[in-house]
């Protein structure tokens, strides 16, 4: 997220896309509405389902599910096509002027592919050597800031969306062409540089096969209107639980350390090489180029892991993935499937309910020998041996350990919101019964491994017996005490290990790193995340703050909490200002340039140089935000696929579906799996078209319940609520297949062809969409429900498909293929 809950009042438009912002992120929703009452702001949502967002919004413009880059692929054009461009940002902050290799070409002339694809035909990969940038003598990308030349990115992006007409675009989305015409003028009018616009969205924009390509175009769009930086704009992404920020900064993602750091991959043994592939060079004296500094935060990484072993000897314990080998939720459920791991730790998770294809995830729980879960109640993956599971207990070999986990509410630590800030919560009570922290739990983990290692040995015992793990001693009975949560967060901001100089400045050791600037590569210094300098030091616990004074006028509130990096509260801010300083927004400064004082004021700015001395996108190498954008894995520019089942072709191509996203079906149809050559069908999918399954389904979640519904199926009140998994359809399709509100009805899909029991709920709020002339049906499926709780339910994901973002693997959850009929009798 790129600014904050409280800057969204600053915007002039508000699109929220993906998302129904006013029931399920309400607080996001009270400063639309602020700067609706106070700026006048126009409210686009954008979404299949007509919802209480759309309810309030100024402009509904639907859209199929999974159709999203046609739909903002067609804005992009439409301000191309009107001059709707801020040009001065772009030509100066974007590398809308880089020079592209000549032997670059994209899908409008080779029919929806990018140069340079290569492998089997469903696994295949993009050699990106013509998505390079033509470099000058000294390294630096050569430029033409007229944008007249054909191979710039700027004339690569007009060709590619050139496409993008608005017919084209409404006969693939099913978006009325009056409101899509009008959602493209009011949003492309925030070029003007005194206007901003931003983005919210959710998992309906990221739950697909091209799920980062989604957010990429919206950036992309962003940027061509001037909207990253600045007051009121942004991308603005809305987490569905309160800590998802801080858990991706702090690395629950399988190709990522902590602080986005990368995950080292085999061929890179050594340390030096890892550091070498993992720091980018740019010889562009204006770059800040900050990701050159990565020496700095791999190095105190490790020393916040291991404090007593040398930095290569380190590095050797860190495990080295395959270059290959995808390591996603879907994979590991594959290869639990096939036997090939023994046992899960599942942390606060519930994957018999919320993975893709998720009968195949319980049957794979049952190839474990051992699997712990820790959470607040038995959930379904915790009983998925049980006979109401629909399985034998007597034919289930995996043992398994409940253990019961504290509440947020019965434990102290922070937590890091939707706009980065760093919040310091207070236990309220303790968890009842055997109920322990997760802090508690894996503390005792740890112990007992380092005492088991010591005394038994085993293979490569070193990283284990060696972590550095002082958070707590161990008693006379042999038991940890409780963990000291604060000694924690002063690990993760990082303290000096030795007395130690950093520009100009003494420290002593164990006093708090003051910033990531001051870092060392030589392991003096440790940090758990090097984002996360600065949130506390020798004094205080930023994140404890709850100062409520704004001098600053515009919702900053640098004294509340804290905000990373460095308490900045709108990233990429020093875009938000011309070359001399000045904002492109007078009433809405987030940053501008004191030259009297030789300073910056407002908010914490993004380096502290004078203007014009570095380019703004600081994080990035050359320095320029990227409409090209080589490093994706499908493309450098966003290109409009059908998801993986669709009951249409799509028209912008011949290319049916992304060609690089990894395609188990087929896989799985290669392999030896006993079960599949029995004819299980758990695993196949893709092989039906629309004719067997002609209705597009969609899950969704209700406020009334959370994530797969282990905390909220157990609460009587809620459970009131919303007491039974249903599936929402149009009043025309429950009228064509003679179904009521309250009746029973099946929904089959390829990998359930006996199908899910489901009520029905016939509403306005689905319509049928017109795609190039046809009629098709849409329905939505709440994704809440499964055998545990006091209120039960059809696990919507014994549906949806195991497919996954050629960038990132998460599932698509959002388009895929059913049939509905009512069940008789």
């Amino acid at each position: 997220m790129t600014n904050h809950w409280i800057d969204i009042e600053h915007a002039d438009v508000v699109m929220i896309i993906g998302s129904n912002a006013a029931e399920n992120h309400p607080i996001s929703f009270k400063w639309v509405n602020n700067a609706r009452d106070k700026r006048g702001a126009k409210l686009i949502h954008v979404d299949p389902r007509f919802t209480r967002t759309s309810a309030v919004s100024d402009m509904y413009a639907r859209l199929r599910s999974g159709t999203d880059i046609a739909f903002m692929g067609g804005i992009i054009n439409y301000a191309l096509e009107n001059n709707r461009i801020q040009w001065e940002y772009v030509k100066g902050y974007t590398n809308a002027a880089f020079l592209v290799d000549p032997g670059f070409k994209g899908p409008a002339d080779l029919d929806g592919v990018f140069s340079g694809l290569e492998g089997k035909e469903y696994s295949k990969k993009y050699n990106t050597s013509t998505w390079q940038y033509q470099m000058d003598a000294d390294g630096v990308p050569l430029r033409d800031t007229s944008l007249q030349d054909p191979n710039c990115v700027f004339q690569h992006m007009k060709r590619h969306y050139a496409r993008y007409t608005m017919d084209k675009v409404c006969g693939i989305t099913g978006a009325d062409p009056d409101i899509y015409k009008q959602v493209c003028d009011t949003f492309t009018a925030t070029a003007a540089p005194e206007k901003s616009a931003t983005i919210m969205y959710a998992m309906g924009g990221t739950q697909h096969t091209y799920g980062s390509q989604n957010v990429r175009i919206y950036a992309v769009l962003q940027l061509l209107l001037g909207n990253i930086g600045v007051a009121g704009g942004g991308i603005n992404a809305l987490r569905g639980e309160s800590n998802v920020q801080g858990s991706t900064d702090h690395a629950a993602l399988f190709h990522i350390l902590p602080g986005y750091l990368k995950t080292p991959k085999a061929p890179l043994q050594a340390y030096d090489k890892y550091l070498e592939a993992s720091t980018p060079v740019t010889h562009d004296k204006e770059s800040a180029n900050w990701w050159g500094n990565y020496p700095k935060y791999a190095a105190s990484l490790l020393k916040a892991f291991w404090r007593d072993v040398d930095l290569n000897e380190a590095y050797n314990y860190l495990g080295k993935i395959d270059e290959n080998t995808n390591y996603s939720v879907i994979s590991i459920f594959d290869q639990m499937a096939k036997g090939t791991i023994e046992g899960l730790f599942c942390w606060g998770q519930n994957p018999a309910v919320s993975t893709p294809n998720s009968r195949l995830a319980r049957q794979a729980l049952a190839k474990l020998d051992w699997m712990v879960a820790i959470d607040l109640w038995e959930t379904e993956t915790a009983s998925f041996w049980q006979k109401e599971a629909g399985v034998n207990p007597a034919d289930i070999a995996t043992e398994v350990f409940l253990l019961p986990a504290a509440a947020s509410m019965e434990k102290e630590g922070s937590i890091s919101n939707s706009g980065r800030w760093a919040q310091w919560r207070y236990k309220a009570v303790n968890p009842p019964g055997d109920a322990r922290d997760d802090m508690a739990i894996i503390t005792d983990l740890v112990h007992n491994l380092k005492d088991l290692y010591k005394k038994q040995g085993g293979a490569f015992p070193d990283p284990i017996v060696n972590l550095s793990w002082d958070y707590a001693a161990q008693g006379m009975d042999g038991r940890a005490h409780h963990p000291d949560v604060h000694a924690v967060a002063k690990e993760i901001n990082g303290f000096f290990l030795k007395d130690t100089i950093v520009k100009g400045n003494t420290f002593k050791a164990g006093q708090m790193v003051p910033s990531f600037a001051y870092l060392k590569a030589d392991g003096s210094t440790c940090s758990g995340n090097w984002l996360y300098c600065n949130s506390i030091s020798d004094k205080e616990n930023k994140m404890m703050r709850r100062g409520l004074s704004d001098p600053s006028g515009q919702g900053f509130y640098h004294d509340w909490s804290w905000c990373w990096p460095v308490n900045r509260r709108i990233i990429y801010n020093r875009a938000s200002v011309d070359k001399k300083g000045n904002p492109w927004a007078k009433d809405k400064p987030v940053i501008w340039w004191d030259s009297l004082a030789r300073k910056w004021r407002g908010d914490v700015p993004d380096g502290g140089w004078a203007p014009d001395a570095r380019h703004p996108f600081i994080m990035l190498p050359h320095g320029f935000a990227r409409l090209f954008a080589p490093g994706m894995k499908d493309g450098p520019f966003p290109e409009h696929y059908e998801p993986l089942e669709s009951p249409v072709k799509n028209t912008m191509s011949s290319t049916q579906v992304s060609p690089v996203v990894f395609r188990w079906d087929q896989v799985l149809k290669d392999s030896k799996c006993a079960d599949l050559n029995k004819g299980c069908k758990l695993c196949t999918y893709g092989s039906a078209g629309a004719k067997a399954f002609p209705v597009i389904c969609t899950t969704y979640r209700v406020t009334e319940h959370w994530q797969g519904g282990q905390m909220t199926r157990w609460l009587p009140w809620l459970d009131e609520l919303v007491p039974k998994m249903f599936a929402e359809m149009s009043e025309e399709f429950a009228k064509e297949k003679g179904i009521k509100t309250g009746d029973k009805v099946r929904i089959s899909a390829i990998r359930n062809v006996e199908g899910i029991e489901v009520y029905a709920y016939v509403t306005k709020r689905f319509k049928p969409f017109v795609i190039n002339g046809e009629t098709h049906h849409q329905i939505g499926l709440l994704w809440h429900f499964g055998y545990k709780g006091l209120v039960t339910g059809a696990i919507a994901n014994d549906l949806t498909p195991m497919i996954g973002d050629a960038n990132t693997m998460i599932p698509e959850y959002k388009a895929f293929l059913v049939d509905v009929n009512k069940v008789r009798g």
